[in-house]
């Protein structure tokens, strides 16, 4: 697990300054920047953007909004073997959807590739790097440990006119991969690994999603964000916490070429327990077929919380609650699911479903009678209006609302027990019905009291339990698909731990139930509703077709999980 202890952090109070904000606002003193404040969000085009991607970007547009700032997104595609334009889009999708604008800020690192080069062929001029003809293996040799200094490359010393004859030959095409670098030359011997002449270019023949065949070598990573942020006048340039040793790299490219100087600022990335945000490792889980692709609402990434009913203003309610630090911790998911749940509270409109069902026959209701009754969308919501539902002689329950020899704290529905249907009346089961050959209870043979009908005069009568129904002959048939944590691992991203993903994965994370039944009125519907008693759930926007909705379990109406790891730890 990472260093830090484990938070699980509900605290609705006015969130507190942090010290990113702290070092802007001395900046606007101080009229540092000339009291700009210009943010960016630089993914990588190489997968999906998952939650821990969030942070980043609800820091980044946010502290450009709160202090009337910019914020640009840039993509950082350095490394063509591993991006594509389908990376692309849907980055651009996620950020749009989770709420922000990079109005007309979209910009590409590919598109600096031709000034990258030039800083780098000023670099040779000034005698601040060299072209090293050291396999990787033997580069990685040279570099040295933490405790032993690294071995200057035999080439490092070559002239500064040789130096640019083979770097312009690298762009040639002349060389292999794996055959010549361009590498920095400052200090072997430096305490800080990354200051150990690291590698610019590389050698790659690979074709650019943007620039296709022009280039055959690509710049990296190190070399192309500090000079990007520069060419983009970028103010603070706000990384994740493993970027801070490369700090010192950062500036020293910005001084050494004599450029506009943005401030990089390091804070903790988001981690989540039962969670990997590894994008090599899910997109491992996608490749392996562990997973129904970047966006199976099982994945941590925006497009499939998206997909499995996440709203996006719960996930800026987690992000702004679990706040920005300097040193690492690991988040408790259930803080995540509490802010989903308190949005779809406020939203989600009430509505009965019966995923496991078991028929009821109301033996005193006459048979061809259809009430319509009345049902409040959402008490939390005053202007949620209202649905009318059928109500008739057979119904289904939920099975598991009914026990033929309960125990003393079940409340539900038993042979000569009362309850009262949702919306309409109190019943009282008389007799079970059973198949002959299994033993199985198929049906109940109920009666009502017409005089206890919602709204009326007699609704007061009390009995301990209320149970959700539908009429059989209007229920609309659905999929519904619950979901639970994809790891049984707390800590999934520990190597260590889970030396194997496959052997952590859990294999109760999707259950699929072909044969439940839903609201008449959910037939074509769209969004998220609250299934009264069972849960948040959304209508999938991939698989559900007109007539045949497909539900997704968004999240139970308890921490369950919570509960069972706290029982078994």
């Amino acid at each position: 697990m990472p260093s830090g202890e484990k938070i699980l952090q509900i605290d609705d109070s006015e969130a507190s300054t942090h010290f990113i904000q702290h070092i802007i606002e001395e900046d606007l003193k101080t009229g540092k920047y000339d009291g700009r404040v210009h943010t960016r969000f630089p993914p990588e085009p190489n997968g999906y953007l998952h939650i821990g991607h969030a942070k980043s970007i609800c820091l980044n547009f946010g502290l450009a909004s709160q202090y009337s700032g910019k914020c640009n997104l840039r993509f950082d595609d350095t490394n063509p073997s591993k991006e594509e334009e389908e990376y692309v889009k849907a980055i651009m999708e996620d950020v749009r959807w989770l709420g922000f604008d990079w109005e007309d800020r979209l910009y590409y690192s590919s598109e600096n590739f031709d000034q990258l080069y030039e800083y780098a062929v000023r670099l040779i001029e000034k005698g601040k790097a060299y072209v090293d003809e050291l396999s990787p293996e033997q580069i990685r040799e040279y570099r040295g440990t933490l405790t032993e200094p690294g071995r200057d490359s035999p080439h490092r010393d070559r002239p500064m006119e040789e130096n640019l004859g083979l770097f312009k030959r690298m762009r040639a095409g002349e060389f292999a991969e794996g055959e010549m670098v361009l590498r920095a030359k400052i200090d072997m011997a430096s305490g800080n690994l990354n200051l150990r002449d690291p590698v610019l270019y590389r050698v790659l023949k690979a074709t650019h999603h943007r620039t296709g065949d022009k280039w055959c070598i690509y710049p990296m990573y190190d070399f192309t964000h500090g000079q990007s942020d520069s060419l983009e006048r970028i103010t603070h340039s706000i990384c994740t916490l493993e970027f801070e040793d490369h700090r010192p790299l950062y500036d020293w490219f910005l001084e050494e070429l004599g450029i506009y100087r943005p401030q990089q600022i390091e804070f903790a990335r988001l981690n989540l327990n039962y969670t990997i945000l590894s994008k090599r490792k899910l997109l491992q889980l996608v490749a392996e077929g562990h997973v129904n692709g970047w966006n199976d609402p099982r994945m941590p990434t925006l497009s499939g919380m998206r997909r499995r009913g996440y709203p996006p203003e719960a996930i800026r309610d987690f992000c702004e609650r679990i706040g920005v630090a300097k040193s690492n911790s690991t988040i408790d998911f259930a803080l995540l699911e509490h802010c989903v749940r308190e949005d779809l509270n406020r939203t989600s409109p009430r509505v009965m479903a019966v995923i496991r069902p078991l028929k009821v026959v109301i033996e005193n209701y006459p048979e061809d009678q259809v009430e319509e009754l009345i049902a409040e969308n959402n008490p939390q919501d005053p202007s949620g209006g209202s649905r009318k539902i059928p109500f008739s002689r057979v119904l289904y329950i939920e099975r598991d609302d009914f026990m033929e020899d309960p125990p003393k704290k079940f409340f539900r529905l038993a042979p000569g027990r009362e309850v009262r249907l949702k919306h309409a009346y109190i019943i009282k089961c008389e007799r079970v019905v059973k198949d002959e050959n299994t033993g199985e209870v198929v049906e109940l043979r109920c009666t009502y009291d017409p005089e206890t009908k919602s709204g009326s005069s007699q609704e007061g009568r009390k009995v301990k339990g209320t149970l959700h129904w539908l009429s059989v002959a209007h229920a609309q048939r659905a999929e519904v698909r619950l979901y639970n944590h994809l790891f049984l691992k707390e800590n999934p991203a520990d190597e260590k731990e889970c030396p194997d993903l496959k052997s952590s994965l859990n294999p109760d994370s999707l259950e699929t139930i072909g044969n439940g039944f839903v609201e008449p009125y959910l037939k074509d519907a769209v969004g998220r509703f609250q299934f009264l008693r069972l849960g948040y759930f959304c209508v999938d926007s991939e698989d559900s077709s007109p007539g045949a909705p497909v539900f997704n379990r968004t999240v139970t109406l308890r921490d369950t999980w919570a509960k069972i790891t706290k029982k078994s730890g």
